[in-house]
């Protein structure tokens, strides 16, 4: 994949976009993101980057549209074909409530009761037939929910995970039948016990499967009329890419395909400046997303429930998401208290410092008024305000119930927001056993360098790592990302009853088919790697821990061995008299990628110190000080920076507090040494 390689990465407000190139300088673009239609927004920024598409040799795209599609509800019509009896499964859950301390609470799942059909066949949890498959009642079912103007089919027996015949037969029946390719079958979407969170995350695939394909569709064919011939990658939540042909079959995974390409380029930075251990901190502008990294390796999970009652449990990185970005709104509620977010004025209108009819302060218009922005470099203005304009917003909303003046109330925004952040820190870190003292902070997004060194500080984290390009690191990760693909099966088993060829036989056929979709995507790799997990838990508990294990050739004494010390590091506790179970088998094929080269971005001076370029009054808890303002790309390698100081660049703004120093690494990192208040 010589030549042009263009990551690009659309979020709520920007879409952004990278252009790596082995004979120049990298190129970039920053554009408003079109939510009408993402496609839109990917042409704008492909060219602002003037790239000319015939030469590009290859396109990766992290995209949220299908993440958007779950939350706002605008989902294609999907019918249900399941196991006689169980058509309430979806709705009946886990005896949970969406409110865990109220007495009431609303929930619609995705495919509403009447459209819920159900067939005679029955298969038990050894894999044993006991009532075959009724194709007539098959049939009957797909003409009824065409009928009734059903786009996708989700195909859903009890224990397919362990048998699946009757859900492929049913699936043949229904390709007669059905006009389109959207037909989901459980078992192939997650090959996984619990027919509740099996049949949810079949659920969203179908639902999301249309809504993709449409878009991939419009865009591939947008992108060949501009003269682009090779393939699109997608970007998965896994933090891998797919193929643009192959995605919609899975379309599930690339619900949060955009926080994973951040958290993959964070790893790839990080592992490359010798600061493998990371917390994540990722400020857009509609969200936060925050995540652990461990010698180099972001953490996965099946474990996501992206709304109340929505499991979706296929492997994706592992992120915690909170309503704070540049564009959520500060406002008072009921009591009197000041809450920020998880409203966002999103693109339109924005925040009121865009000029696009914002009237509501958000955390953007706070930090510009206290003088953290620079309001003549602010991105995407379309008619200026004032900054007087701004500071009156700030003092009428939230100042006068507080009574508080501008100054006051911008002030208790970035306060709040901040502490918001921080407790979303926690929850990854502290909540889960790991101190936040032993990692660094790796700080992107178009607003996260403004408020990382100030949460570092609160958490007691002694480095802020701040890569080349804060404001399209997601892009970047685009480009660094592999193709990957995850395959889960359920074993069920007591450790001491297991039957170790088995469980050889089931990870060597993940190992395989892993191996067989990437031959068929033609992607150009330089070479494979498999990854292995076991979800293990004892036997009568409910939790479940999961364990690196070495491949198809683990043994039962290694396997009991690796989940007792998962289970002390966890919980402090050895449990000798409870048998340990495996219950899933976990493969990850990752086909690496030729990997472009990140110092490229850097793009600072190569020797001298730099001198700022302006001052200005800037707000810190100390009060108002006269704070330096430098340029990016006037600072060398191993320049240092003594806070208070305001480093700008085209796609953020890097706030280093009082009594920090920061250097400049030859990655084109910032390192910023915290200290304690300045």
């Amino acid at each position: 994949m010589a030549g042009h390689i263009i990551g690009v990465d659309v979020g709520g407000t920007f879409t952004d976009l990278v252009l790596m190139d082995e004979g120049g300088p990298p190129r970039v673009a920053k554009v408003p993101s079109t939510p009408e239609n993402q496609a839109f927004g990917v042409l704008a920024a492909i060219a602002e980057a003037g790239a000319a598409l015939a030469d590009v040799a290859g396109i990766v795209h992290g995209t949220t549209i299908t993440t958007n599609a779950l939350l706002e509800r605008k989902l294609a019509k999907v019918g249900l074909i399941t196991t006689r009896g169980f058509r309430d499964v979806l709705e009946l859950g886990r005896r949970t409530r969406p409110k865990p301390y109220g007495m009431k609470g609303q929930f619609v799942p995705l495919i509403p009761r009447e459209l819920r059909m159900e067939v005679n066949e029955r298969i038990d949890a050894d894999g044993e037939v006991l009532t075959p498959l009724d194709t007539d009642d098959v049939r009957t079912a797909c003409e009824f929910l065409l009928a009734h103007g059903c786009e996708a089919l989700v195909i859903h027996f009890l224990h397919a995970y362990r048998n699946p015949v009757h859900e492929n037969h049913a699936a043949e029946i229904a390709a007669e039948i059905w006009p389109n390719r959207f037909v989901t079958r459980g078992h192939a979407i997650l090959s996984e016990y619990r027919e509740y969170e099996r049949g949810v995350t079949a659920a969203v695939n179908a639902a999301v499967q249309p809504v993709l394909h449409r878009y991939i569709e419009r865009l591939t064919e947008e992108l060949a009329d501009k003269g682009y011939g090779r393939e699109l990658l997608v970007m998965q939540g896994n933090g891998g890419t797919v193929t643009a042909e192959l995605v919609p079959e899975h379309a599930v995974n690339t619900v949060m395909s955009g926080p994973a390409s951040g958290v993959m380029a964070a790893a790839h930075t990080g592992g490359r400046a010798g600061f493998p251990d990371l917390l994540t901190y990722d400020m857009g502008g509609t969200s936060c997303d925050v995540g652990v990294i461990r010698d180099a390796i972001p953490q996965v999970s099946s474990e996501l429930e992206l709304e109340y009652a929505m499991p979706i449990h296929v492997p994706m990185v592992d992120v915690h998401t909170i309503g704070a970005g540049g564009g959520s709104i500060a406002w008072i509620d009921e009591a009197g208290m000041l809450q920020v977010g998880p409203e966002s004025a999103g693109a339109v209108p924005g925040p009121i410092c865009y000029g696009r009819g914002g009237e509501r302060p958000t955390i953007t218009d706070a930090n510009l008024a206290l003088g953290r922005l620079n309001p003549d470099a602010l991105l995407a203005v379309e008619t200026p305000v004032t900054l007087d304009h701004v500071r009156s917003a700030l003092a009428h909303r939230v100042g006068a119930p507080l009574r508080l003046d501008a100054d006051g109330a911008a002030a208790a925004v970035v306060r709040v927001a901040n502490a918001r952040m921080a407790g979303a820190l926690r929850m990854v870190s502290l909540a889960r056993g790991h101190d936040p003292r032993d990692f660094a902070l790796f700080a992107f997004g178009g607003a996260g360098p403004l408020h990382a060194v100030a949460l570092a500080r609160e958490l007691g984290i002694p480095k802020v790592l701040i890569p080349a390009r804060p404001g399209i690191t997601n892009a970047i990760g685009c480009v660094v990302a592999d193709l990957r693909h995850d395959y889960v099966n359920t074993i069920n088993t007591p450790v001491d009853r297991l039957d170790m060829a088995e469980v050889a036989a089931i990870v060597e056929d993940q190992m395989r088919e892993g191996r067989e979709t990437i031959e068929r995507e033609g992607v150009a790799v330089e070479d494979l790697r498999c990854i292995h997990d076991a979800d293990m838990q004892f036997l009568g508990q409910s939790h479940i821990l999961t364990v690196p294990i070495p491949g198809p050739d683990v043994t039962r004494e290694h396997l009991a061995a690796l989940f007792e010390a998962a289970y002390w590091e966890r919980f402090a506790v050895e449990l000798p008299e409870i048998r340990p179970v495996l219950v899933n088998l976990h493969t990850a094929v990752i086909g690496r990628r030729p990997q472009a080269d990140i110092a490229a971005l850097a793009g600072g001076r190569e020797d001298g110190g730099p001198q700022a370029a302006a001052t200005r009054p800037v707000w810190f808890t100390q009060g108002w000080q006269d704070t330096p303002i430098y340029r990016r790309a006037d600072i060398a390698v191993g320049t240092e920076l003594n806070g208070p100081a305001i480093v700008e660049q085209m796609d953020t703004t890097i706030v280093i507090e009082p009594g920090c120093a920061a250097v400049a690494d030859a990655l084109g990192n910032l390192i910023v040494s915290v200290e304690g208040e300045g």
